[in-house]
């Protein structure tokens, strides 16, 4: 049997999903969203997603590009995911060489992989010349068992809102995403600047919910938010809780989490994701505290190129 890498297809979705959600099955990910993020990533990023195939099968997938935003030059990405039950035949390393060339023409000086905490794949990274950083987790909740804490009222001068609610203007969410962005646990700094891209990569996205996107508003600006995403089916995963610096210390994040996760309960969503730098202990603490449960882990891994 023969295992080949190529770029990816636009009838490669499907199946693309299908082997994301098998070994990653933490992160919402759809062949709608798929198609999205490669039609709009932005030039800058030279977003690219290439496919392993045996005999016909798609069995592995990678997502390659550029950190675009980042104040660094040359700071590049690829994560690479291979079906549980086809690993073994060498479409990982495949899928990690080819990579590795395409980001090295882009150029790139510095490559960011996420690897899942488990021996084989630690020991994978490691024989390629990746050493491990820092650590994320993935949590879950059960909405359809767990109970949530009680709602509580929204201080005297907050009003809690969704993101639904700024459909005419959605530039004051975007300038509270950018600047906790900025703030977020991460080894590559981020300068998000760009409305017109974030509104293409992020407003838009198949997967936003705006109807469950939580925003803690404050003399008429958001002060913090939940964003959340959904699959389409029963999944729901806030990707990003934060508040403005001006406003941290209230308890407004918590406020909009509760309030997203109590929409999307009641709107049938049964299983709620989220993730974490294993480093983020307040973050941590407010999901800890709503039920979430530390499902998996993953360990990012760097390797420079010379």
């Amino acid at each position: 049997m023969t295992v080949l890498v190529r770029d990816f297809r636009a009838q490669d979705a499907g199946g693309f999903a299908h082997v994301r959600h098998l070994a990653l099955p933490f992160m919402l990910s759809t062949p709608e969203s798929i198609l999205h993020d490669v039609a709009h990533a932005h030039p800058d990023a030279h977003f690219r997603l290439l496919v392993a195939e045996e005999d016909g099968e798609l069995i592995g997938t990678a997502q390659t590009g550029i950190v675009y935003d980042s104040p660094q030059a040359g700071q590049g990405y690829l994560n690479v995911y291979v079906h549980p039950e086809r690993r073994g035949r060498g479409a990982g390393s495949l899928l990690v060489r080819t990579a590795e060339e395409r980001l090295a023409e882009v150029p790139a000086t510095k490559l960011f992989a996420w690897v899942l905490d488990e021996p084989a794949t630690r020991a994978f990274a490691g024989q390629r010349g990746y050493r491990a950083s820092r650590s994320a987790h993935f949590l879950r909740l059960d909405l359809s068992n767990s109970p949530l804490p009680p709602r509580r009222e929204p201080p005297a001068d907050v009003e809690l809102r969704t993101a639904a609610d700024f459909a005419d203007d959605p530039r004051p969410l975007f300038e509270l995403d950018a600047e906790t962005l900025m703030d977020e646990p991460s080894d590559i700094a981020h300068e998000f600047t760009d409305f017109e891209a974030w509104l293409k990569e992020t407003w838009h996205h198949p997967l936003l919910s705006h109807e469950l996107t939580s925003v803690a508003v404050v003399d008429g600006r958001p002060a913090a938010f939940s964003a959340a995403r959904t699959d389409g089916g029963t999944r729901y995963g806030t990707v990003m809780t934060g508040t403005a610096r001006a406003h941290r210390g209230r308890g407004l994040a918590k406020l909009a989490k509760s309030d997203s996760l109590h929409s999307a309960r009641a709107a049938g969503f049964t299983e709620a994701f989220t993730g974490n730098d294993s480093g983020n202990e307040p973050m941590l603490a407010i999901n800890k505290w709503f039920g979430y449960e530390i499902c998996a882990t993953e360990v990012q891994h760097v390797r420079e190129l010379g």
